[in-house]
């Protein structure tokens, strides 16, 4: 385990933050420890300090949500993320980073930091989940996809590039992937599949680290 709070790393190291305060946490970690880059839980304003870039997981988004705002954690993660911290979220993370989510609760949390129309649970209950494999731009061959309670990106904003797809069925044409600058996002779990490309692409291209 590379993690930054275990001192494994120096202050000059790259650090990416997991938001850790719900959802699947460990299953980035494990990405990462793979390619080879340090990481550090976010659950306090404190461990912002110092990130090159941070991983909102899938999970919960109005439980999330609140936990920010208990942790007092949401201000200063929105600060961070206006000042141009990248950042990838993945299905529930896409959710909280989008600046307008629909069918959602009143209280929920959209930090704004990419400019996408997201629908919260658009493929239906977890009776719904699935896998698929996509094109992916940026990414040579399929790309595994699993979809759980997923969301779907309903329309960008100027400057936003759809990285991917549905390819076929009911939600064929869907939105699943967006990049908005330095912030990247996906409807579905690219840490669960074995995977590494799509974390990859967004610690090089976003992040502008050099991963192997």
């Amino acid at each position: 385990m590379t993690d930054a709070a275990a001192g494994a790393t120096t202050s000059s190291d790259p650090i990416v933050g997991v938001l850790a305060l719900q959802g699947g946490v460990i299953e980035h970690e494990r990405v990462l420890d793979e390619l080879g880059v340090a990481h550090r839980k976010v659950r306090l304003p404190e461990h912002l300090d110092g990130l090159s870039a941070i991983i909102l997981p899938g999970g919960e988004s109005t439980t999330m949500s609140k936990l920010m705002r208990f942790n007092g954690l949401l201000e200063p993660l929105s600060d961070a993320l206006r000042g141009g911290l990248p950042a990838f979220g993945t299905c529930a993370g896409m959710i909280l980073l989008a600046s307008t989510v629909l069918d959602t609760r009143d209280d929920a949390v959209q930090l704004g930091a990419l400019d996408a129309t997201v629908r919260r649970n658009a493929f239906g209950r977890q009776v719904d989940s699935f896998e698929t494999d996509l094109a992916f731009a940026g990414i040579d061959g399929p790309v595994p996809a699993t979809f759980i309670r997923a969301p779907w990106v309903e329309s960008v904003g100027d400057g936003v590039e759809v990285l991917a797809t549905v390819p076929e069925g009911p939600a064929a044409g869907a939105i699943v992937a967006v990049r908005d600058g330095d912030v990247m996002a996906t409807s579905f779990h690219p840490e669960v599949d074995g995977d590494v490309r799509v974390h990859r692409l967004f610690l090089r291209e976003c992040a502008g680290l050099d991963v192997g």
